[in-house]
């Protein structure tokens, strides 16, 4: 089995760069991009569906083996790797950064990033303008998501106490991407422990080659 991987999808994307996280904070030497086995993937393609059956990304490549799905793909890295430990050795703990991983995948990433953060970057206005009735339906979501991650922060520095864990590598682009816009300072000035949270995210040495401006003209080729 090979000691590296490829993670196969853009680098701007969210759940791309969780993967890479991951793979940074426990040293797992890794390729990225919009190719697999070498050759080019194109978006929905049928050898892009023979990797993942709903067309989406990430794909974890390691050797023979492919894994779709951020959680699960973080979660191999972790038990597949040596290095540092992105999940607690007791059950109980394991469990709540399970529940994490399961509400960020789901209803914040829905919240933060399909109904706010890409109207900013995919406008679907006319000419390309952003739709502001898009964004004002979907401020109350995000407020609501910054709310529930508040509430964590209380306790420790991290999602599940005080040591990094799977779900902040999920967290982290996810909030990095909501703080590079103008409309959302207002939203976090009132999550205080969130905007803290995220400067403690974006210190970490594994941050430094992850969360870093994007570049969408992977989109045009």
């Amino acid at each position: 089995m090979s000691a590296s991987v490829h993670i196969v999808g853009p680098q701007f994307s969210t759940f791309v760069r969780s993967v890479q996280l991951c793979c940074e904070e426990k040293g797992v030497p890794y390729s990225l991009g919009v190719e697999a086995d070498g050759r080019p993937l194109a978006m929905h393609s049928p050898e892009h569906l023979a990797l993942h059956p709903y067309g989406k990304v990430p794909v974890l490549l390691h050797g023979e083996r492919r894994l779709v799905e951020t959680p699960s793909i973080c979660r191999y890295l972790d038990a597949a790797f040596g290095g540092a430990a992105l999940q607690p050795d007791d059950p109980w703990e394991r469990a709540r950064v399970d529940q994490w991983t399961g509400l960020l995948a789901g209803y914040v990433d829905q919240a933060l990033v399909r109904r706010y953060l890409l109207e900013f970057v995919f406008p679907n206005g006319e000419g390309g303008a952003v739709r502001e009735e898009a964004v004002a339906a979907a401020r109350p979501e995000v407020a609501r998501a910054l709310e529930v991650l508040e509430a964590p922060l209380a306790e420790g520095d991290y999602l599940v106490g005080e040591a990094f864990s799977v779900a902040d590598a999920i967290a982290a682009p996810m909030l990095d991407y909501l703080a590079g816009i103008e409309d959302a300072e207002a939203l976090l000035a009132d999550s205080p422990r969130v905007s803290a949270y995220l400067e403690r995210l974006r210190a970490r040495p594994s941050a430094a080659s992850v969360l870093v401006a994007p570049d969408l003209s992977v989109l045009s080729r």
